[in-house]
Order: C-alpha cells, then sequence, then structure tokens
C-alpha cells in the first residue's frame, strides 16, 4: 500500500454492509482501519481495529491511531449499529424486546462520538468526507420506531454537519442502502439457490455500496451536494456503476419515500 494512499476508517466493518465496504475500498487503493467487536487484527481488506462503540475513549484513541500511523483521514464510514435479533419480528414495539433501543446508542449516538473524533483529522485533509449508511427507514414504517428514528437521527445529522463544516473541505452525506445480500441474508434461504438467486436480483451487495462510497469522494463535485441524503443506487446510475454480473440495482424511492430535504434556515 502506498504512504499517499487516502486513509479510511469504516466502523461495523466486522460483517455486512462494513465488510464489504471495507473489502472495495481496499481493492480501490485505500488503506483501510475498519471496527467491530469481533473483527480480525487482519481482516484481509486492511487492519482491523476491536472496540465497542458504546466505549467513547475507545473510539478516541482508534482515530489518535490513525494520526500517528498514516498521519491522515480522508473518509469515515458511520456504520456501525447494533442490529437486534428481533428487529424484524412482528409486532407493536412494546411486545419486542427492549433491548431493540440499543440502536440509539450504537448506531446514532456512536455516529456522533466517531465523527466528533473524526473532525480535527478530516479538516487538515485537502478533502474530507464522512458517509453515514442509511436506509429509507428513516421516512417510512420500517422495523419500528427504535430502527425508523436511528435512521431519520443519521439523516438528520449529516445534514446539520454539513452546516458546521461549510467552508471547509469536509463533505458529509447519507447513503440509502437498498436490501443487502450479505452472509446473513444468504444464509436465511438454507441452501436453497434457486430461490436465493431470484430475490439476489432485488439487492445489492455490501462492495456494491463501498464503490458507491469510492465514487462519492472522487466526485470533486461532492460538496454540491453536502449535507443531503441520496440513494445509492441512484448514485451508482449516475457514476455508471454495476453490481454483480453487470446487474443495475434499482431505486425504491417510488415504493419506499424519498429522502427529506431538510430547511435552510440555520439558527445558531
Amino acid at each position: 500500500m502506498s504512504d499517499m494512499a487516502p486513509v479510511a476508517v469504516v466502523t461495523g466493518a466486522s460483517r455486512g454492509a462494513g465488510q464489504g465496504i471495507a473489502t472495495a475500498l481496499s481493492s480501490s487503493g485505500w488503506r483501510v482501519y475498519g471496527t467491530g467487536r469481533n473483527v480480525g487484527d487482519d481482516p484481509g481488506w486492511g487492519t482491523g481495529v476491536r472496540l465497542d462503540h458504546r466505549d467513547d475513549d475507545a473510539v478516541g484513541r482508534l482515530f489518535a491511531r490513525v494520526e500517528q500511523e498514516t498521519g491522515r483521514l480522508d473518509l469515515l464510514v458511520n456504520n456501525a449499529a447494533v442490529i437486534s435479533e428481533d428487529l424484524v419480528s412482528r409486532g407493536p414495539f412494546w411486545e419486542k424486546p427492549r433491548d431493540l433501543g440499543d440502536v440509539l446508542d450504537v448506531g446514532l449516538r456512536s455516529a456522533y462520538v466517531a465523527s466528533w473524533h473524526a473532525a480535527p483529522l478530516l479538516l487538515t485533509a485537502p478533502r474530507g468526507l464522512i458517509v453515514f449508511t442509511s436506509s429509507p427507514g428513516s421516512v417510512c414504517y420500517m422495523h419500528g420506531p427504535a430502527y425508523g428514528a436511528q435512521k431519520a437521527g443519521i439523516d438528520k445529522m449529516a445534514a446539520d454537519m454539513a452546516v458546521d463544516f461549510r467552508g471547509t473541505s469536509v463533505t458529509t452525506v447519507s447513503l440509502w442502502m437498498g436490501i443487502l445480500l450479505t452472509d446473513r441474508l444468504r444464509s436465511a434461504f438454507n441452501g436453497n439457490d434457486e430461490a436465493l438467486g431470484a430475490f439476489a436480483e432485488q439487492t445489492e451487495t455490501p462492495e456494491f455500496i463501498g464503490r458507491v462510497v469510492d465514487a462519492l469522494y472522487r466526485d470533486p463535485a461532492i460538496d454540491e451536494v453536502s449535507g443531503h441524503t441520496l440513494i445509492a443506487a441512484e448514485v451508482a446510475e449516475q457514476y455508471g456503476i454495476t453490481d454483480v454480473g453487470g446487474r443495475t440495482p434499482r431505486s425504491h424511492r417510488e415504493m419506499l419515500g424519498a429522502p427529506r430535504v431538510p430547511s435552510a434556515v440555520v439558527v445558531r
């Protein structure tokens, strides 16, 4: 890896979206640090850092390490979130385990803390980008109120941080992902390859999201969408990015709703 390679921190990189994003960034020439409670020291895509995003001081030590080892930070992908096994179970929130609300700690608050620690380092780079992974659950009912509040909060956080970063070299965006073809989703089909293949046509691979993130960073006009919530499938179409087999994932804007546009009013 070249010493001049751009440096990224991807939170929640031990599996799923984070793992795919880290893998795609590494393949595109990034030096990647990825966090997770179960991530390995040498995960194959960069440097794995075991930490729990409930521990603010441990998060601070991560960014201090990145600064010491590389002297820079170009990209932060806020992806870490606690996802309950009961997330997609039926019923109202009070009939589900209380720990579904943990996503408001590791998922929402943790993104704020990571950004707080990352901001001074990002501001020293020629250009910096914070990407928050999100979903249409921020505007439609999806998996209950805790999940929805976390996604809505993430979108608003990206918008408000863009106000604070205005006039600097740092851009923030929230990125709606579609249905992700993760190992966890694959396992749900219990080896039924035919059913999985048919369903996969509606999905996006985690690596696809990583290629979208890389393209956003490399766009010289990225500051024009700072603070916006973007749909990964639409961004990919704009940049000519396809998924496995040349497939073009479709946007679910018409079915699930459009990102909210925040007011331009700023109250200090």
